[in-house]
C-alpha cells in the first residue's frame, strides 16, 4: 500500500491538506500546464522553426509528431513509475527532464537534434500530466475535491488553447527560440518546489524486480506507431503508402503483444482492470470525444485563419484566445455548480453547447473573422469546461484509491488519443471533402452559366494593363484558385458538423453513468 497511500493515511476530512502540500500541488499543477502547453505552443511557429532549422514543411512537422509520440507512450506509464518512485520522485524526475530538453530544443541548430530534444521533452514531461490528476483524487476530498477538478480542466483546457496565442506572441516579439527558453526558470522553480514539499507517498522499489520490460517494449511500439500512424496517415494516403503500412503492422503485433501481456501477469506494465468500473470506461470515451473537440478545433481554426484569411501567428493566436477567456470566466461558474449540480447535468450541458459551438462555427466564409467567430469560439470554451471538469470527477469519482494512479494515466491517455484520432480525421476529411467540393465547383463553373464568363473577363481586364496578352490565362488561374479556396471552406465546414454531430451523440451516454459517491476515488483507504 506504501506505493499508493498517503504518507500516514489519506486524509478524511477537506481541512487534512496543509498548506505545504497545498503549494507543492499547486506547483504541480503550473507543471501539468506547462506539458500540455508545449504540445500546441509550436503550432503557430511551425514556420519560423522550419525556416531556423532549414527543413521542408513535412520535416518540420516532425518538431510536434515527436513530442506527441513521445509523450503519449509515457502517460500509461506514469501510474508505475509513481507506484514504483514515489510521486515526489516521479514529478521532480519529470519537470528536471523537460527544462533540460527544453535548453536542448532552444539551442538545436539541426531538424535531427531538435526532433530528438522534443522527443526526450515530450516523454519526460508526459508523467506530470497524470501524475496531477492522481495527486489530487488522493488529496482532496468533498468540495475541496470539486474546487480542484475545475483547476485541473481549466489548465488541462486552456493549456492548448492559449499555446498558438502564446506562441504567436513569443515568436512575433523574441523568437521560435523562446517558445522553449520560457520553460527553463519555471521548470527549476516546479522541480525545487515538489522536491521539498510533495512527500506524500513512498515508492515500493520491489516493483522493479517485476518490472515487464517486453509488456513496456511493446506498448511502446503499439502507442507510438499509432500516433504516427494517425499523424502521417492522411498525408500519405495512409495505407497505400509501404512505411504506414509497415508501422500500421508493427502497431497491430505490437497490441497483441501489449494486451496478452497486460491480462496475464500479476504485474502488468499498465493495469487495465479499471475499464471493468462502467464509470470510468464511459468517462474514458467521453474524454476521448472532448480530445477531438479540443485538439481538433485548436488545430482546424487556425488552420482555416492562416491559409484562407492569411494571418500570422500572432494574429491567429488573438483571434483564437477569445476561446481561452471564456474558460477562464466560466471556470468559476462550474466549480460552483459542481457542487450544487448533478455532475451528469453539467457534462450534458458542456457535450451539447460544444456541439452547437461547432455547428455554428461550421458557417465560414472567405471573409469570416473575429467579428464572425468571436460567439461560437466563446461557446466552445464555455462547452468545454463545462464537459471537462464533471468528467473528471465521473470517471475517476467511484474507483478505489489503489487503482487511481493507473487509472489517471488511462485516463489521460485517452484523451490525447482522441485529439490524435481527431487530427488524423480532420485531416483525411479536408483532403477527401475538398477534392469532392472542387469537382462540383469546377463542373458548375462552365461558359454556360451566366456570369462565368463575364466574370473571367473582368478579371482579366483588370490584368491586361500589366499582363498583356497573358491576362486571359492569368484570369483562369485566378478563378480556379477562387474554387480551390471555396472547396476548402467548404471542406472546413463540413469536419465541423463531423464533430459537432459526434458531440451530439455523445450527449445520451450521461444517461448510464452512475453518480460518485463520497469519498469515491481516493477516499480514506480501510
Amino acid at each position: 500500500m506504501s506505493a499508493t497511500t498517503l504518507a500516514g493515511a489519506a486524509p478524511a476530512a477537506p481541512g487534512a491538506v496543509s498548506r505545504r502540500h497545498f503549494l507543492g500541488f499547486m506547483t504541480m499543477v503550473l507543471g501539468m500546464f506547462m506539458a500540455i502547453l508545449d504540445i500546441q505552443i509550436v503550432s503557430a511557429s511551425i514556420g519560423d522553426i522550419q525556416a531556423g532549422l532549414a527543413a521542408s514543411p513535412d520535416e518540420a512537422s516532425w518538431v510536434q509528431t515527436s513530442y506527441l509520440i513521445a509523450e503519449i507512450v509515457m502517460i500509461p506509464l506514469s501510474g508505475f513509475l509513481s507506484r514504483l518512485l514515489s510521486t515526489r520522485v516521479l514529478f521532480t524526475i519529470s519537470a528536471a527532464g523537460f527544462t533540460l530538453f527544453s535548453l536542448a530544443c532552444a539551442t538545436a541548430t539541426s531538424l535531427p537534434v531538435m526532433i530528438a530534444a522534443r522527443a526526450a521533452q515530450g516523454f519526460l514531461g508526459g508523467a506530470m500530466i497524470p501524475t496531477v490528476f492522481a495527486t489530487a483524487f488522493l488529496l482532496f476530498q468533498g468540495p475541496r475535491r470539486a474546487s480542484v477538478s475545475v483547476l485541473i480542466g481549466l489548465t488541462a483546457t486552456l493549456a492548448p488553447t492559449v499555446g498558438p496565442t502564446l506562441g504567436g506572441l513569443l515568436t512575433e516579439t523574441f523568437s521560435w527560440h523562446w517558445l522553449f527558453l520560457i520553460n527553463v526558470p519555471v521548470g527549476v522553480l516546479i522541480a525545487a518546489v515538489v522536491w521539498t514539499t510533495m512527500d506524500i507517498d513512498r515508492g515500493d522499489p520491489r516493483l522493479l524486480g517485476r518490472f515487464d520490460w517486453i509488456g513496456l517494449a511493446a506498448m511502446a511500439v503499439f502507442l507510438g506507431s499509432m500516433e504516427y500512424v494517425m499523424e502521417e496517415g492522411p498525408r500519405w494516403d495512409w495505407l497505400d503508402d509501404p512505411t504506414i503500412a509497415a508501422f500500421a503492422a508493427a502497431c497491430l503485433l505490437a497490441a497483441l503483444v501489449f494486451f496478452w501481456r497486460a491480462f496475464t501477469r500479476q504485474d502488468p506494465i499498465v493495469e487495465l482492470r479499471a475499464y471493468g468500473n462502467a464509470n470510468f470506461a464511459l468517462g474514458s470515451a467521453f474524454a476521448f470525444i472532448v480530445g477531438i473537440g479540443l485538439y481538433g478545433a485548436v488545430y482546424l481554426i487556425p488552420l482555416f485563419l492562416g491559409r484562407i484569411r492569411g494571418y500570422n501567428s500572432l494574429q491567429i493566436g488573438e483571434t483564437m484566445f477569445i476561446t481561452g477567456l471564456a474558460m477562464f470566466l466560466a471556470a468559476p461558474v462550474v466549480g460552483r455548480l459542481s457542487r450544487v449540480v448533478d455532475l451528469r447535468l453539467l457534462l450534458a450541458f458542456g457535450m451539447a453547447t460544444t456541439a452547437v459551438a461547432m455547428w455554428m462555427t461550421a458557417e465560414l466564409t472567405a471573409q469570416s473573422a473575429f467579428g464572425e467567430l468571436w460567439l461560437p469560439l466563446s461557446l466552445r470554451g464555455i462547452g468545454t469546461m463545462f464537459a471537462m471538469v464533471p468528467v473528471n470527477q465521473l470517471a475517476l469519482g467511484t474507483l478505489p484509491p489503489a487503482m487511481i494512479k493507473n487509472a489517471s494515466g488511462l485516463y489521460n491517455l485517452m484523451r490525447n488519443l482522441g485529439g490524435a484520432v481527431g487530427l488524423a480525421m480532420i485531416n483525411t476529411l479536408v483532403i477527401d471533402s475538398s477534392a469532392s467540393h472542387r469537382l462540383h465547383l469546377s463542373e458548375a463553373t462552365n461558359w454556360a452559366r451566366p456570369g462565368v464568363g463575364s466574370t473571367v473577363d473582368a478579371i482579366a481586364g483588370a490584368l491586361s494593363s500589366r499582363l498583356g496578352e497573358g491576362a486571359g490565362h492569368a484570369a483562369l488561374a485566378r478563378v480556379s484558385g477562387m474554387i480551390t479556396q471555396q472547396a476548402l471552406i467548404l471542406a472546413y465546414n463540413d469536419v465541423l458538423v463531423v464533430i459537432a454531430g459526434l458531440f451530439a451523440l455523445a450527449v445520451p451516454l450521461v444517461l448510464f453513468i452512475k453518480a460518485p459517491k463520497p469519498g469515491g476515488g481516493g477516499g480514506a483507504a480501510h
